[in-house]
């Protein structure tokens, strides 16, 4: 049962292009936010979406397939956990976050081909 302890599962669309970061000893981070789309039906019966927005950040390995693979639109999956830190900001209000740590991941979707029509 350990192995169920703080473990995060996501599909969904990767937001915006993600942000690559290298360290200075050579590790890479990426950095992006996934859309998470519900259906449900209200109560006049019609079909109705929400979308969770959530940030995703991956190190190492992981990082550099996102940095190939995981552009803008890109249907993905994640698995992780969550991470949540508290920073200060420079007017002395403090700031919560509560992230996902990508330890998988998956790419789905449709694979995009570079062929041209002539």
């Amino acid at each position: 049962m350990n192995t169920l302890k703080n473990h995060v599962q996501l599909i969904g669309n990767v937001g915006q292009e993600p942000t690559i970061t290298q360290l200075g000893n050579g590790r890479k981070v990426a950095r992006f936010s996934l859309a998470t789309n519900e259906y449900y039906k209200n109560n006049k019966g019609e079909k109705k979406q929400t979308t969770q927005w959530h940030t995703i950040v991956a190190w190492g390995k992981t990082a550099e397939i996102i940095e190939k693979y995981a552009g803008k639109a890109k249907e993905i999956g994640v698995s992780g956990k969550l991470k949540s830190h508290s920073y200060e900001d420079s007017v002395k209000v403090i700031h919560y976050v509560t992230e996902v740590e990508a330890n998988e991941i998956l790419l789905l979707g449709v694979k995009s081909s570079n062929n041209s029509a002539d």
